[in-house]
């Protein structure tokens, strides 16, 4: 999975408050009922509401990877129209074509 060079850098500096990073988000995914393709596409909601491309565009892989699917992804970046505004919506709805287009291309899915 791709990783941004400013991510792996803050890796490699702060090991320490890096793996403290990890345990939390684990131990948050662990605390409810929710199960990982859910916990995924909510927290690409809470991206595209913080207009973070960054988040996003790693929210659209591990949702992918958790099973949802191109439609249901989309269908999280139209959620976010009336609660986050067209222009963040928009931004989301670029962001997110540019991850399917790639997701597509890299297991030649021309459609």
């Amino acid at each position: 999975m791709y990783l941004p060079k400013t991510y792996e850098d803050f890796k490699k500096k702060f090991p320490k408050i890096f793996e403290d990073y990890q345990q939390l988000g684990k131990s948050c995914r662990k605390e409810g009922p929710l199960n990982e393709k859910c916990q995924d596409l909510v927290k690409l909601g809470i991206a595209i509401g913080a207009n973070s491309r960054g988040a996003v565009m790693s929210s659209i892989r591990k949702a992918l990877a958790s099973g949802a699917t191109p439609e249901e992804i989309i269908h999280v970046v139209l959620l976010s129209l009336t609660t986050t505004g067209f222009p963040n919506m928009i931004a989301a709805m670029g962001w997110a074509n540019e991850v399917l287009r790639k997701q597509s291309e890299k297991y030649g899915d021309k459609s």
